[in-house]
Order: C-alpha cells, then sequence, then structure tokens
C-alpha cells in the first residue's frame, strides 16, 4: 500500500484522491450515498476513481461553462507550451488551477447529489433506475473527456513543430 500511495504524483493526489476522499466524505453525511470504505486498498481505488470523476466533470462542465460566461480567459496553448519549458513553475500553477477546478466540481457535485436524493424520495422510479443512468452518463462523460484528452495531445504534438 505504502508503494502505491508512494507512486502517485502530487497531480494525481490533489486532482483525484483529494477530492474523492473529501466527497465522500460529505456525500455520506448530507445523504444516503456511502462511499467510505473500511478496505484501505480498495479506498484507495474508490476514492481515486470518485476524484477521477469529479474532475472530468470539472474539465467537461465547469470550464466551458465559465469559459462561456467569460469568468476565465486563457492563454493560447502555443504559449503555454512556450512558457512550460521555461518556466517550470508554470506546471505547478496550473496545477493548482486544476485543483481548484475540481473542487468547484465537487461542490456542485454534492449539491446534484442531495437534490437527487431530495427527488428520488418523491419519485421513486429514479431509485429503480439510477444504476443505469450513473453508468450511461458516466459512459457519456468518459467518451467526451477521451476526445478532449486527444485534442489536447493533438495540439501538444502540433505546437512542438
Amino acid at each position: 500500500m505504502k508503494e502505491l500511495l508512494e507512486k502517485l504524483s502530487s497531480y494525481n493526489i490533489f486532482n483525484y484522491l483529494f477530492p474523492g476522499i473529501i466527497f465522500s466524505l460529505i456525500a455520506s453525511k448530507i445523504s444516503e450515498l456511502n462511499l467510505i470504505q473500511s478496505d484501505y486498498m480498495i479506498g484507495v481505488f474508490m476514492y481515486y476513481f470518485v476524484g477521477l470523476i469529479i474532475s472530468r466533470l470539472g474539465s467537461l462542465v465547469i470550464e466551458p461553462m465559465l469559459k462561456k460566461v467569460n469568468f476565465l480567459k486563457f492563454a493560447k496553448y502555443e504559449d503555454f507550451v512556450n512558457v512550460a519549458e521555461k518556466d517550470r513553475k508554470l506546471e505547478i500553477l496550473s496545477e493548482t488551477n486544476n485543483m481548484y477546478r475540481t473542487i468547484i466540481a465537487m461542490f456542485l457535485l454534492l449539491i446534484l447529489v442531495k437534490i437527487y436524493f431530495l427527488i428520488a424520495s418523491k419519485w421513486t422510479l429514479l431509485n429503480d433506475y439510477w444504476n443505469c443512468l450513473l453508468i450511461g452518463l458516466l459512459l457519456i462523460m468518459f467518451v467526451f473527456s477521451y476526445r478532449k484528452q486527444t485534442n489536447y495531445i493533438t495540439k501538444r504534438i502540433k505546437s512542438s513543430k
């Protein structure tokens, strides 16, 4: 277990594991959703996966939404790549930036979980099909994540020419 945790980068810890643990703890307090694991090994994987989902929500929903309302303005990707080669601190700043985005997504998801359980208590059909709905939403989210990551890789390759 110790070796596994040592292999996680700070990005993985602060953008996946940390939000996954915090989300699981808060969700178990404010709703009927209990993701708390008694087995540490299963817990690490579960919290990491929950954090990964939260991070993707931030990347696919929060970031574009904040850009669309002109709350955020990004530099050109080519400029980012060029500056990152010269200024190593930019990578740390970007990692911190992504952590904030993930935490925003975590709080949004906690609100959605609370709303879901309030609605599900009155509309029992949701209780019967929540797992199909969740799997479908996760499938769609990871398909779009895959596309975004592929575009990111392509941009990086093109900017290094």
